[in-house]
């Protein structure tokens, strides 16, 4: 089954970049993707780009309504996601913890749905 792991947490709590705690999270993230790769469990992976650059869209009435940000004010955001395929939840919570987001802020597991499209 596959699983999407959503790594939350605030803008304003990662590193400065090119900081060396910033080398020291990109590291420990390697460490846990390395790890999902090795073991053949990860599909994807990647980071997203600050909730400040997000564009939300809504169709109301027909209508296409765009707004600058997120579709919520969150303390936490997505700022991430790792797509994994594993034999259960269990399986999927053990890589979640492996995760430096699982530390510092929270990781959502969520089953994927199998809708049957391959593409």
């Amino acid at each position: 089954m596959k699983y999407l792991l959503l790594l939350n947490r605030s803008d304003d709590a990662l590193p400065d970049p090119g900081s060396a705690e910033s080398d020291e999270l990109f590291r420990a993230y390697g460490v846990a993707v390395e790890a999902m790769a090795a073991a053949g469990v990860l599909i994807d992976c990647a980071p997203l780009t600050p909730t400040s650059s997000a564009t939300t869209v809504r169709v109301r009435n027909g209508e296409t309504l765009l707004t600058d940000g997120p579709a919520a004010e969150l303390k936490e955001q997505v700022g991430g996601y790792t797509l994994i395929e594993c034999a259960d939840l269990d399986d999927a919570l053990k890589w979640a913890a492996m995760i430096p987001a699982a530390e510092q802020a929270s990781v959502e597991v969520r089953a994927v749905i199998d809708t049957g499209r391959t593409s």
